[in-house]
C-alpha cells in the first residue's frame, strides 16, 4: 500500500500550533489520521489498516531551555502528588458552574467519588470533571478561566 502524506495539511497544522500556542493537534479525515505535537516526537500518520509511520516532516521543536544563574529551590511538583487530579484534556478550566456562583469545590471541602469538581471547556463543549476518589481537597491548582493542558494537575484530593 503506497504512503500518501498531505505535507500541506501537516504544515497548516504546525502553523495552527504556533499561532494558538497549543502543544498538539490531531485531525482525522476518512481513513487518514494526522497528529502534530510540539515535542521531540515525530508527526504520526495512521491509515485505515492500523499501521503508523513517522512522516518525513519534523514536529515543531520545543523551545530551548533558558539557563538561570541562581535558581531558588522549587516547591514539590503537584503532578507528582498521588492525590493530584490531572486534566483529561486541553481546554479552559472553570471552577464554578457559572460566573459569580460558588466554586464546585474549595480547599478543605470533602468530596465524594464522581462528584463534579470542575468544568473544562473544549471545542465549545462543557466537560464535567468528576472526583476520581473520595477525600478532602487540599489544593486547587488552577484559577477560573485558566487554560489547561492534558495531564496538568487541576487539584489535589487526599
Amino acid at each position: 500500500m503506497p504512503q500518501i502524506f498531505d505535507y500541506e495539511l501537516i504544515r497548516q497544522l504546525a502553523n495552527i500550533l504556533d499561532e494558538t500556542n497549543l502543544t498538539e493537534i490531531e485531525v482525522e479525515q476518512e481513513k487518514l489520521k494526522i497528529r502534530v505535537a510540539r515535542t521531540a516526537a515525530p508527526v504520526t500518520i495512521t491509515q485505515g489498516g492500523g499501521w503508523a509511520a513517522p512522516a518525513a516532516v519534523p514536529a515543531m521543536a520545543a523551545p530551548a531551555p533558558v539557563a538561570v544563574a541562581a535558581e531558588a529551590p522549587k516547591a514539590a511538583d503537584p503532578a507528582a502528588n498521588p492525590g493530584a487530579v490531572p486534566s483529561p484534556m486541553v481546554g479552559t478550566a472553570y471552577v464554578a458552574p457559572e460566573p459569580g456562583s460558588r466554586a464546585f469545590v474549595e480547599v478543605g471541602d470533602v468530596v465524594k467519588e464522581g462528584q463534579t469538581v470542575m468544568i473544562i471547556e473544549a471545542m465549545k463543549h462543557l466537560n464535567h470533571i468528576p472526583a476520581p476518589r473520595a477525600g478532602r481537597v487540599t489544593a486547587v491548582l488552577v484559577e477560573n478561566g485558566q487554560p489547561v493542558e492534558f495531564g496538568e494537575p487541576l487539584l489535589i484530593i487526599e
